[in-house]
């Protein structure tokens, strides 16, 4: 199993980002537009072989998974008692597993009746949940970001509650997307259209690039995954008082991280 130890909590005093959306209840013509795009989001399978190389188990109700569904149940916890809906999840540097707490956490959710997540790839110079899922599609969520698509266009369907964006290619220019003026915007645009109770972040690493404190005060929350055996307590030290200056730091999740995939890393970084 990947995950070893159980989340942390931890308490911040930063604003929220402001929610989009409704204020109040939404009438019944909202709530059929809302229904309609989700039916319109082209839907994808996953690949049960795929999954398993890929180490993911939280599309399952047993085994393994119910790790991340202990997780799942206190997230939602925290989010729903602070009114919270965007979560990032980063991590120090490379290697420590964050993407695929990111899609177990995600696909988890997604067995929750009712609930409506969106998982984002936002680690754009080194994108991996469409291979780590095994998802050809032509999806481009860095396009989304810059404005240059409608997301409606460059996402999928996982089941009736699950949307995913991600990259096949490397963003070279990923912190001008996180420092750009449209980046709210498409975030708010997400959120308007879809109207999830929950917006999974998969980030960068926090210590081999700017762009994670870049895109942190876009969201209401953030988990920081540990390598167990490679990450240094100095290092989640100085991670959390990074990430507490602009968001929540809502806990610690420490991963054994045995293997990450041939061919993975991010050696490339500037």
């Amino acid at each position: 199993m990947v995950v070893t130890a159980q989340l942390e909590r931890h308490q911040n005093s930063v604003h929220m980002v402001p929610e989009a959306g409704h204020k109040g209840a939404p009438t019944m013509q909202e709530i059929n537009t809302v229904a309609d795009a989700w039916r319109n989001l082209p839907a994808t399978d996953l690949d049960a072989t795929t999954l398993a190389k890929s180490r993911i188990v939280g599309h399952l109700s047993a085994g393994e998974a119910h790790h991340f569904d202990m997780m799942r149940t206190r997230v939602l916890q925290q989010m729903r008692r602070n009114g919270w809906r965007r979560l990032a999840i980063t991590s120090p540097t490379a290697g420590c597993g964050k993407s695929t707490v990111a899609v177990n956490l995600a696909l988890s959710l997604r067995r929750q009746a009712e609930l409506r997540s969106v998982l984002l790839d936002c680690d754009l110079r080194r994108p991996s949940l469409a291979r780590m899922l095994g998802i050809a599609d032509d999806m481009d969520l860095g396009g989304c970001l810059r404005g240059d698509h409608d997301f409606a266009a460059r996402a999928r369907r996982i089941g009736s509650t699950l949307a995913i964006s991600a990259s096949k290619d490397p963003a070279l220019d990923a912190g001008e997307v996180f420092g750009g003026r449209y980046l709210p915007r498409a975030l708010a645009a997400i959120e308007d259209g879809l109207a999830p109770d929950v917006m999974i972040f998969d980030t960068p690493p926090i210590l081999l690039t700017h762009d994670m404190m870049s895109f942190a005060s876009h969201v209401d929350c953030v988990l920081l995954v540990a390598g167990a055996e490679m990450t240094s307590v100095k290092e989640i030290d100085l991670c959390e008082r990074e990430l507490a200056a602009q968001t929540n730091v809502m806990g610690v999740v420490f991963n054994k991280c045995r293997h990450i995939g041939d061919g993975y890393g991010y050696d490339t970084y500037d």
